[in-house]
């Protein structure tokens, strides 16, 4: 199933431009939202790294998908590329962005088999976000979605979008708008 989701120009211009567009202010619905991901962020995290060893590393340590997944495989382990002491995220420690990079990669590019290309991406996002309750999806889709929308329609996959801490749309957020190749 996953092998067959792609990512939609329209619908991802239409995605990252809203990220991009939307005022850095943190409004109180954000806060809460993003309370009750990071808490299912940690809870999917402790469960994970019962099963696989994650460990958090200052420089890129994949150069494929392939080899990450090879790793997980063969070794039970997940390097994860942390979170840079300037990189700040409004409403996560960085000790928060970094369990959700882990649990993210494996429960959304592991598990669909998908790499991080557009389509990768849109895979693990419909995958990763079912995971989640309907108002901590709002803030993983911004997480996910809304910044490899911006990343890869808007600024050309060249200059990574600042994180944001904002609520997209609902329908962002709705797994029924992922798209199949039939």
């Amino acid at each position: 199933m996953y092998d067959k989701i792609i990512a939609s120009e329209a619908q991802g211009t239409a995605i990252g431009q809203t990220y991009s567009e939307m005022p850095d202010d943190v409004t109180a619905g954000a806060k809460v939202a993003y309370a009750v991901f990071v808490q299912e962020v940690r809870e999917q995290f402790a469960a994970l790294s019962t099963r696989i060893k994650v460990q958090f590393q200052d420089d890129d340590p994949y150069s494929s998908f392939e080899e990450m997944a090879q790793d997980v495989r063969e070794n039970r382990r997940l390097k994860i590329y942390k979170t840079a002491d300037d990189q700040v995220h409004p409403l996560m420690c960085r000790w928060d962005n970094n369990r959700f990079r882990a649990v993210h990669d494996f429960h959304g590019h592991y598990r669909t088999g998908r790499g991080f290309d557009r389509h990768g991406e849109e895979a693990a996002w419909f995958r990763h976000s079912q995971m989640f309750s309907p108002l901590a999806r709002r803030a993983m889709t911004t997480e996910t979605r809304g910044q490899s929308s911006a990343f890869i329609w808007v600024n050309g996959g060249k200059v990574f979008p600042p994180q944001k801490a904002v609520l997209l749309p609902l329908w962002m957020s709705d797994t029924r708008t992922v798209i199949t190749a039939p």
